[in-house]
């Protein structure tokens, strides 16, 4: 009986964070493609289906750190049973389906911390402190961060002294020495790092020196991949500056969307860490490719209807401050990615978007929208928290 029960839940437990992996990928992951979509360098079908691919690879070379922290690092002095993981993803899909029923501004990150916060404590856990404080910190530092990062890059971009055969490429050469160094599982890393980056690999095979600790041949190789980066773009936008922006947009919407996926996969992954880790003795890549498999899913099926709506709400943005809002959500993301830190991708754009708006002059959301969404998102992250404990004292009070 008890076989059955555990069983049971393991069944359960996976079916809701494949249910949450899903909806992820049909809402988290649409933003990357939409501006592209609006200048037509792209249609929604071909969109949706690069967004699966890119977002899933996103999960399963770059998910393990946020799982990680969401299925072990909330609570001290326990460890998240079948039935607490279970508690924990129905609290947090529940809440994320009264979102996106209602309408209202439900933060996955924020219901998903909050439920296993809840179920954490129900399980006896004492409150990781230090853990929140970093959380609390990064997630108060987004907005003014992203809307910083998008106003100076939409401020380049309307500069009459600064051409768009400067402009974008330049932004270009600030990405690519970014992804140059984003850590991936499939890239060989020394000592026990489990992610190594490009820049770091490729130094690897040669013997440099290091100055205050940074190793000479990496910062070459960053700045390498940064000048080509902008010598590419720089090409295309001299031959056509339409088709040089549309260019920027695929390369810029795909490493976003390839980031997306690997920020958002652990909210439905983490709660079934131990579960799958511990207690059945699989490795980390079997949860993760379950969480890309989910974020495949939503994306095929799912985005191309949000997808729709989105790009018409970028092509009012315009090209530029669509790029604005991009551009400082592909860098946050891959920070909270290496810091291990849940993050909603949505309030990264959304504070994009206001960012590159005060750079015009407005920031083209009202205030009562924006005090709205802040007090959603603190009553989904406060809430979240009592939910996920009662359903869990509700469960265990039932199946013991």
């Amino acid at each position: 009986m008890v076989d059955a029960v555990f069983w049971a839940l393991v069944a359960l437990a996976t079916v809701t964070s494949l249910v949450t992996a899903w909806a992820l990928g049909a809402n988290s992951n649409s933003p990357p493609f939409a501006p592209a979509i609006g200048a037509n360098a792209i249609s929604t079908m071909r969109a949706a289906f690069l967004i699966g691919i890119l977002a899933a690879l996103g999960a399963l070379t770059q998910g393990g750190s946020i799982s990680e922290t969401v299925g072990s690092g909330l609570v001290d002095g326990v460890a998240i049973t079948s039935l607490g993981a279970t508690a924990g993803l129905l609290t947090a899909t529940g809440f994320m389906a009264f979102g996106i029923y209602s309408g209202y501004p439900v933060p996955a990150a924020f219901a998903t911390t909050g439920a296993m916060v809840g179920v954490g404590l129900g399980l006896g856990g004492d409150p990781a402190i230090s853990t929140y404080q970093r959380i609390a910190t990064f997630w108060v530092l987004v907005p003014p961060v992203s809307g910083g990062l998008a106003y100076l890059t939409a401020t380049l971009l309307r500069r009459d002294d600064v051409p768009d055969t400067v402009g974008i490429p330049l932004l270009a050469a600030i990405v690519g020495g970014i992804v140059a160094n984003v850590r991936l599982s499939i890239i060989p890393a020394p000592g026990a790092a489990t992610q190594g980056s490009l820049a770091a690999y490729g130094a690897s095979f040669v013997d440099t020196p290091t100055v205050e600790g940074v190793d000479v041949l990496v910062v070459v190789l960053t700045l390498a991949f940064a000048a080509a980066s902008f010598q590419f773009i720089r090409r295309r936008t001299q031959a056509s500056v339409d088709k040089g922006v549309k260019t920027f947009l695929l390369v810029l919407g795909s490493i976003v969307a390839f980031s997306s996926g690997g920020s958002q996969v652990g909210l439905a992954t983490g709660p079934l860490e131990n579960l799958y880790g511990v207690e059945l003795g699989l490795p980390s890549i079997v949860l993760l490719g379950l969480g890309s498999a989910g974020i495949l899913g939503g994306a095929w099926m799912g985005a191309p209807r949000l997808l729709q709506a989105t790009s018409r709400e970028y092509a009012q943005l315009g090209i530029r401050r669509s790029i604005a809002a991009l551009v400082p959500g592909f860098i946050i993301a891959q920070a909270a990615i290496v810091l291990g830190i849940p993050i909603s991708f949505n309030n990264i754009i959304i504070s994009g978007v206001i960012g590159g708006g005060l750079a015009g002059g407005s920031a083209g959301v009202s205030r009562r929208k924006l005090l709205t969404t802040v007090v959603f998102w603190l009553i989904t992250l406060f809430s979240s928290v009592a939910v996920g404990f009662g359903v869990y004292t509700a469960f265990a009070a039932v199946l013991g």
